[in-house]
């Protein structure tokens, strides 16, 4: 869990408790019911905006977390596709290398085979 989510665990946790806790003061508080269900309205009400509030951040911040993981793995992909593309390249000079060492082969190696007439020696 990173600390983002922990803390936004904690807020969430809070505002619940704070909610309740509202609730069970307003109702054990000395007050008629109409002005107790008003407060209730109201610490509603504006509980109900700071959820909202910690809602919309927490999307905002998953945004931009899905946002930077997609950068990072676009250019891991970049690279990626840069390394295998050298990787070819590669492997195609060596490929002609080999390929014209055997067809033109080093001149020691012609004139050892040339030196040797007799096929059961070679």
């Amino acid at each position: 869990m990173t600390r983002e989510q922990g803390s936004d665990g904690f807020a969430i946790g809070f505002l619940l408790g704070a909610f309740v806790g509202a609730i069970l003061t307003l109702l054990f508080a000395p007050a008629s019911g109409e002005e107790t269900r008003s407060q209730i309205r109201e610490r509603s009400i504006e509980l109900k905006g700071r959820a909202e509030d910690l809602g919309s951040e927490a999307a905002r911040r998953a945004e931009e977390l899905r946002a930077r993981g997609q950068a990072l793995l676009e250019e891991q992909k970049t690279r990626f596709e840069e390394a295998i593309a050298e990787g070819q390249q590669a492997a195609a000079r060596k490929k002609e290398e080999l390929l014209s060492q055997l067809e033109n082969p080093p001149h020691s190696t012609a004139r050892s085979v040339e030196l040797t007439d007799d096929p059961a020696e070679a």
